[in-house]
């Protein structure tokens, strides 16, 4: 067995698909899977122009560590790792990436899913989408409102 490489950072600057896979390639590996998440020209029917993402950045790379370990309990013999960016990037930049390695192909693409969905799910990153409506967060709801109830104030646009 190859020794860990530890990756699950945030940055600043724009991140590498060679870094990521450096970090789970290994002899005894016969599949790797990757998740490249870039940012799109439209969300729910809105045009994107630029999105924004800000991150608890200790705690960002301290969660993806811990989903990490959650699915090498899972599923066998599996490697991960992952970079997600934070700033303001334009259409069409990465955002995201993720990669498992695992002795097979099916393990590697079920793992490469997992981490990514929890990611989205768990790992404190917010993101801000501008267009030409103006900017708004994404998955944002307002404490102050009771869902289904009129309200006077705008959040969602």
């Amino acid at each position: 067995m190859s020794a860990r490489r530890e990756l699950f950072a945030i940055r600043e600057t724009a991140i590498s698909i060679e870094e990521v896979l450096a970090a789970v390639e290994r002899p005894e590996a016969g599949g790797i899977a990757l998740f490249v998440g870039t940012v799109r020209s439209q969300n729910d029917g809105r045009a994107v122009s630029l999105l924004e993402y800000q991150a608890y950045a200790s705690m960002a790379e301290k969660e993806m560590a811990r989903i990490a370990a959650e699915i090498r309990g899972e599923i066998a013999d599996v490697e991960l790792a992952a970079l997600h960016r934070v700033g303001s990037l334009a259409v069409g930049e990465v955002a995201v990436i993720c990669a498992a390695s695992t002795p097979h192909r099916a393990e590697a693409f079920d793992a490469t899913r997992a981490f990514i969905d929890r990611i989205k799910a768990r790992v404190p990153i917010w993101k801000r989408e501008h267009g030409p409506s103006g900017p708004y967060w994404v998955g944002w709801e307002d404490a102050r409102c009771v869902p289904g109830e009129a309200h006077h104030h705008a959040h969602d646009q």
